[in-house]
């Protein structure tokens, strides 16, 4: 174990966020993930950058959320505040108690919240955008995750490592030649700018003039493998039904389907979890689009109910609702980014310009 989280390390602190010597380092995350903290950290001290940590313990949003009065909701960490507005990276390793610790939280409290951090996000939004802050998502493997996924926590650190290429004899090589190969994909996608997809009970078109395909090789989240933009944000029009459960906040939404008129959200469904989809859409930003993206990743080849993972499916699409990507050349603001996927392997098809360029799960340029 040793081993690989200080493999696991050299990948974040080297490929993902490239980091030099004097730049300030912000690590994220719970005192399930100490193991690879302490990897990260030897490391960050090795190439001379400075490392600096947020650490939570069990429950405590959800002591925050279900307890705390409007100036405690609304209160934020001095130091997570400067490592957004002046830090030059921060890692966010994702390692989890209770995937739904959140999700009985009063609804009125979490809209608070979400509205107290939401010119934080902005400022996030805007540096990550630019690469002035440099920026990485990963995984820790925990036992909250690992019962989602239906497998024994040995089972899921295997996966979690294989998806990161921990067991290759170069990870940073591999992702690199995934860059590569993905390169070839953003350059045709870059040449059109009508898109449109279609599967079962899906047939949703945008446009994406103005923006940028992005080559998503493993930087800012750890495994990757997909390609992305943000759409032109009322181009959106069609059906959407996502295959896949929809997962967001702890609450899980099953059979989701969206109809949209000129890029708004204007009735939604879901066989599950409904009432939580009508809270989301409730809130500013949500009910237009922020991401068109394909899964490329076919080693990722099962749902583990983390999009982390789950997004990055080869053989899958996913639209985000809510915030837009800075980089890719989107508008949209919203305390809210919600992926949602849906399988093509059967009979989807993806036409660029009128021009069939994806069928049943697979590129055909």
């Amino acid at each position: 174990m040793n081993t690989i989280l200080n493999q696991y390390a050299k990948l974040l602190v080297n490929y993902c966020l490239e980091l030099k010597k004097g730049e300030k380092l912000l690590i994220r995350s719970t005192t399930l993930a100490e193991p690879l903290i302490r990897e990260i950290y030897r490391e960050t001290l090795a190439v001379g950058a400075i490392p600096d940590t947020i650490i939570s313990f069990r429950e405590q949003n959800r002591l925050l959320l279900s307890m705390g009065n409007e100036e405690q909701l609304a209160y934020i960490s001095p130091l997570y505040k400067k490592a957004i507005e002046t830090y030059d990276a921060f890692l966010h390793i994702r390692a989890p108690f209770n995937l739904k610790e959140d999700q009985n939280a009063p609804a009125n409290n979490l809209k608070f919240r979400q509205q107290a951090l939401q010119s934080l996000s902005d400022t996030y939004f805007k540096r990550t955008g630019t690469k002035d802050l440099k920026r990485s998502l990963c995984q820790y493997p925990t036992l909250a995750n690992a019962q989602a996924a239906d497998m024994s926590l040995e089972e899921y650190e295997k996966f979690v490592f294989g998806a990161c290429k921990l067991f290759e004899k170069d990870p940073i090589a591999s992702w690199v030649e995934v860059r590569h190969n993905q390169q070839h994909i953003v350059d045709k996608l870059s040449q059109a700018t009508v898109f449109r997809y279609t599967t079962e009970g899906t047939d949703i078109s945008f446009n994406t003039t103005g923006r940028t395909w992005m080559n998503s090789d493993g930087q800012t989240n750890m495994p990757s493998g997909e390609v992305y933009t943000s759409p032109v944000e009322d181009s959106v029009n069609g059906v959407i039904h996502f295959s896949y459960p929809a997962i967001y906040q702890g609450h899980e939404v099953e059979e989701v389907t969206l109809w949209v008129k000129n890029g708004f959200v204007e009735k939604w469904e879901a066989k599950k979890g409904k009432e939580f989809l009508d809270h989301i859409f409730s809130i500013k930003g949500a009910r237009r689009f922020g991401e068109a993206a394909i899964g490329t990743n076919y080693s990722i080849d099962k749902l583990t109910k983390n999009i982390l993972f789950d997004e990055k499916i080869g053989g899958t699409v996913h639209m985000a609702i809510g915030q837009s990507y800075l980089q890719a050349g989107g508008k949209n603001v919203s305390a809210v980014h919600w992926d949602m996927i849906t399988d093509m392997t059967k009979e989807g098809l993806i036409y660029a310009d009128d021009e069939v360029i994806y069928e049943k799960g697979r590129f055909i340029f």
